[in-house]
């Protein structure tokens, strides 16, 4: 049955913003959890990189990293709405750090060949699909926050998408750098940021289970009462088609990134690594800036301006002539990247009914990610000398899909304003809990 926006209540043990200080309670815990996200993604790649010197298996592996990712999406939208966000986080950040753990004693302890390369595959393959559980209790918490916040729920994301970017800052080149001396001290660092995080995921509370109304969507109800929901929503549907497409762009980038920096350009693996992190200081610009362009330009303003910049520099980055332009085009991309994010978090956040959030949720979020495991398998089969080939047709997908996208979006209400947090509430049917207000 299709939720309509207007019908639904709070439901989920998530449905109430956290209690007390956002720092301690929401931003603290994502922080930490970010920071681990990105150690994981773009410093699992140069693990397997080191451990094989493979091209075709850094792909390979970039590809089974994802699609347990993408798998768990289902099962992650349903426990979050059933037993609570933070409980989720909690249990996925301790496996992931047990994980890791043993994985980085193993690795001293086996020699370089069969069996190591089959250890740091099946690792980036569990550690994937770990990272996502937790990763879709964080965005649940801060998607809510932002639905009850006193002042613009585009403030609140931007702030999220800060922290994101500052883990990636930093997330990337530390794996790097600790990459230099073997993979056995970066994955002891992702190990401790993995039981930090678990740590502090007991800092967000949870809420009983709230009724919903007659013909709301039941919590957990699994992918397709999510699918349901967002044909229901043609911004928010329009949206996600386009930035999946976006992100095939950017998962090839991410994949063959490794490989570009130290084949072609002939670098090491901590500048693979602190390629990443300038692209996040790009983006951390991005997001302040898009943070006061929305008040004055709206969402479709920031959105088409985004896109616009993304698409010119993806169709640029194949031609790349040196380290130095290939990191620059990057960060541009990554940085507009930043402002779609933005647009696509507010639209999100202030019309998925609460009732099925957990679910539309997680299945948004696979969506965009399906590409990543794509993308991968497009590098694990493309010949080296063709890979500019791949980059130059995956950029000229993606400018056409932004232009469709932000085309039809045009006179959609939807990207005409940015609501307040408590009236983004109030137009889902909501009451704001008294918890929520500050």
């Amino acid at each position: 049955m299709t939720v309509s926006l207007y019908e639904a209540q709070p439901a989920g043990r998530h449905a109430a913003a956290p209690e007390g200080g956002l720092l301690r309670r929401v931003y603290a815990p994502r922080a930490c959890d970010a920071l681990a996200y990105s150690m994981a993604t773009y410093a699992m790649p140069l693990v397997v990189l080191a451990s094989t010197g493979s091209a075709s298996l850094t792909g390979l592996a970039f590809a089974l990293e994802w699609i347990p990712r993408v798998a768990a999406f289902g099962v992650a939208g349903a426990l979050v709405d059933r037993s609570g966000a933070a409980i989720v986080c909690f249990l996925a950040s301790l496996a992931r750090a047990v994980l890791v753990a043993g994985a980085a004693v193993a690795l001293v302890l086996v020699p370089p060949g069969t069996l190591a390369t089959v250890l740091v595959m099946v690792l980036a393959a569990v550690t994937g699909a770990l990272t996502q559980f937790s990763f879709i209790a964080n965005e649940a918490v801060g998607a809510i926050v932002s639905r009850h916040s006193d002042g613009p729920t585009h403030k609140v994301q931007s702030v999220l998408i800060g922290i994101d970017q500052t883990a990636t800052l930093i997330g990337p080149a530390l794996g790097g750098v600790l990459l230099l001396t073997g993979p056995t001290w970066m994955l002891a660092c992702l190990s401790l940021l993995s039981f930090l995080s678990a740590g502090l995921a007991l800092q967000t509370p949870s809420t009983p289970l709230r009724g919903t109304r007659p013909g709301a969507a039941r919590p957990g109800g699994g992918l397709r009462e999510g699918w349901q929901t967002l044909r229901s929503l043609p911004p928010l549907r329009r949206l996600v088609a386009g930035l999946a497409c976006s992100n095939l762009m950017l998962g090839l980038l991410q994949s063959a990134s490794p490989v570009l920096v130290e084949h072609r350009f002939g670098r090491s693996p901590a500048a693979a690594g602190a390629l990443w992190s300038v692209t996040a200081a790009a983006t951390l610009i991005a997001v302040a800036c898009c943070r006061a362009a929305l008040d004055r330009l709206g969402l479709w303003g920031v959105g088409i301006i985004s896109s616009t910049v993304a698409a010119a520099a993806c169709l640029a980055v194949s031609e790349a002539p040196s380290y130095s332009g290939y990191t620059a085009l990057v960060s541009l991309f990554v940085a507009a990247d930043g402002g779609l994010t933005i647009v696509l978090r507010t639209v999100r956040s202030q019309v998925i009914p609460p009732a099925a959030f957990g679910t539309t949720l997680s299945l948004t979020i696979l969506l965009l990610l399906l590409p990543y495991p794509l993308a991968g398998i497009v590098l694990a089969v493309t010949p080296a000398a063709h890979l500019t080939d791949a980059l130059r047709g995956c950029a000229v997908l993606q400018a056409l899909a932004l232009l469709i996208t932000f085309l039809r979006l045009r006179h959609d209400p939807a990207l005409q304003r940015v609501p307040q947090g408590q009236e983004a509430g109030r137009e889902a049917g909501q009451e704001v809990p008294e918890g929520a207000r500050r």
